[in-house]
Order: C-alpha cells, then structure tokens, then sequence
C-alpha cells in the first residue's frame, strides 16, 4: 500500500474525529444566542413553570411576617404572584448558562439568557428570586438535598467536557502526523482513547444528572404545577459525539497496526518494470556454450587440458558461475 492507500486510511478516521469535535461546538452553543431558535432548542432541562400555582394552606401554616408579596400570594390569584416575581413560562438549562422565555401562541419566545459561566448549575431558589421569602422555605424544604447534588456534579461534567474538547482538538493535530508512519496513528490513537472516555463521561454524566434533576422537579414540585423534562436534541448531539469518537479510535487502532504505506517495491527495482524474463546460456570458463558435450580421454600418462584456469581457482567464489543468466525480455 503507497502513500494514497496511507491518506485513505488516515482520511476515514480523520472524518470521524472532526465530526465529534462538530457536535462537541455545537453543544457549547446550546443557549448562547436568544435570536437563534435552533440553538435554543439545545438544552439539558426545561422546567415548565406555564401553570405554577401556591397552595395559600402553605403558606398560612407558616409563621412568617406578612408583607406586600406574602400577602398578594395568599389574598390574590397566583399570577399576581408571578408576575410580581417575574417568573418566565419555561427555563432552558444549557452547559454554560440558562434561558427563560414565554410561550406566544404556543410558540417558544425566549426573552432573556443569562450570562455565560464556568461549572454552571441552575438553582431555582435564586433565578426565581425566592431568597428569604416563604416560597423559598417551601422550595428549599423539597429540593434543598438534590441541589446540593446538582451543584457538586454539574461541576465535573463541565470539567468532562472541556477535557474531551480540548482532547478532541488535539487528536487532530496529532492525526496529521499519522500520514507519515503508524507510530503517528499509535499516538494519535492514544490520544483518542483520553478524548473517548471523558466523552462518555460527559454523556454519561449529564443525562443522569438531569434524569435525576427531571424526576426531583416532577417530584416535589410537583403540588406547584412545576413540571422538569429533558431536551432531546441537545443528548442526541452529545450521543453523536460520542458514537463518533469512538468510531475515529478504532480506525485509528487499526491505521497503526495496518496501512504502512510502503510501496510494493522489491529491494533491488520495481518488479511492475519487469514483466518478462528469460534466462539464456553463458559460456563456461571451459569456453562453449555451457556444459556442452565433453570427450573424455582416459589412459596412462594422459592429463585434461586446462583451457588456461588455474585448478586451484576452480570453484572458488570468485570464479563462481552460472551456466544460466536471466536476461529481460
């Protein structure tokens, strides 16, 4: 196999690793620009706030001090309540940030993204602006211990995901040096295998997480008309990446055990140049064409002539000879 079976080889695998890297970006975009309905609609969690109501049971049963909002939560209707906290219709939960929006004819309009943060986690209590309020004693009581753990490993699978991008970015920079020699493709491989597995961690990651997140939301949340799900499109591009991944690490495994990329050249030429050969007679250091036909005289006194070579050369490498040479045809 010459250098174009080599580029081949490498080009497959190559492919692949880029369109990891594709569906790594395209996740890191999910909720970064609010004008853009496609990356809007790449989102980890979606609460549905549409229908939240308070239970005033709830909040008599509390011994709070009355004020202007705990009093229009319990005397008025819940959208006055609402209103007065300014909570949005929905909440989208992306990698760096969260988006809030109203539904306009049963259309999503996001009106508002918050800004982009390192190791986000999406914390009702705060976003909803319930802080030393009654609804955040009602709030808190329910999700207090799962946001603690949201918290903690949200934070892991943002580190997960940057190290496979950056891994990602790297095994293709490696792979160019693949072309040339499979030591190239092993290294390269090497460092697919670190991009593949903290992909997966990153997959695995986030969709158990906010599983656990949705079942918490629909849980004990459940009474408030707040309901948690999932967004489909943004795990069906994380799952790409990783399906993609590991399709690149093993042809890149297989590059670097196979696909050399030398060509099939003979040491001494190129056999393709030589497709015809013969072989033809050469003389003999006797003289004649070969072992002809040799008179053999016997008798005393009688000595073989030595047609001019030394006896004691006879044999010897130097004067080696063969009565047949190939010869091109």
């Amino acid at each position: 196999m010459g250098k174009a079976g080599r580029f081949a080889c490498i080009f497959t695998p190559m492919g692949l690793t880029i369109a990891s890297l594709i569906c790594l970006i395209i996740v890191g975009l999910g909720g970064t620009n609010r004008k853009d309905d496609n990356l809007n609609n790449l989102y980890f969690f979606r609460a549905n706030t549409t229908d939240i109501k308070v239970n005033a049971t709830d909040l008599t049963n509390l011994n709070i001090p009355h004020n202007a909002l705990t009093d229009a939560i319990i005397q008025q209707s819940t959208k006055v309540a609402k209103d007065a906290l300014d909570i949005k219709d929905f909440y989208h939960v992306s990698l760096w940030n969260y988006c809030a929006g109203d539904f306009d004819n049963g259309k999503d309009e996001v009106t508002y993204c918050s800004k982009h943060t390192s190791e986000f986690w999406f914390n009702p209590v705060e976003v909803w602006g319930l802080n030393n309020t009654v609804t955040d004693q009602i709030f808190s009581k329910e999700l207090r211990d799962g946001l603690k753990v949201y918290k903690e490993v949200a934070k892991w699978m943002f580190v997960a995901y940057v190290i496979a991008l950056v891994a990602t970015i790297v095994e293709i920079g490696v792979g160019f040096f693949a072309l040339f020699s499979r030591w190239g493709s092993l290294a390269t491989t090497i460092v697919s295998s670190v991009s593949s597995v903290f992909l997966v961690a990153f997959a695995l990651t986030s969709t158990i997480l906010y599983s656990t997140l949705m079942g918490s939301f629909n849980t004990a949340l459940k009474k408030y008309n707040i309901h948690g799900s999932l967004g489909h499109n943004m795990y069906v591009v994380v799952w790409l990446a990783v399906l993609f991944s590991f399709a690149a690490g093993v042809f890149w495994l297989f590059s670097s055990c196979c696909c050399s990329g030398r060509s099939n050249r003979i040491k001494y030429g190129d056999r393709a140049g030589r497709k015809g050969t013969n072989y033809e007679r050469v003389d003999s250091p006797q003289g004649g064409r070969g072992y002809g036909p040799v008179n053999f005289q016997s008798g005393p006194g009688f000595q073989a002539p030595h047609h001019g070579v030394p006896l004691n050369n006879v044999g010897s490498k130097e004067t080696a000879y063969e009565p047949y040479r190939r010869a091109d045809v």
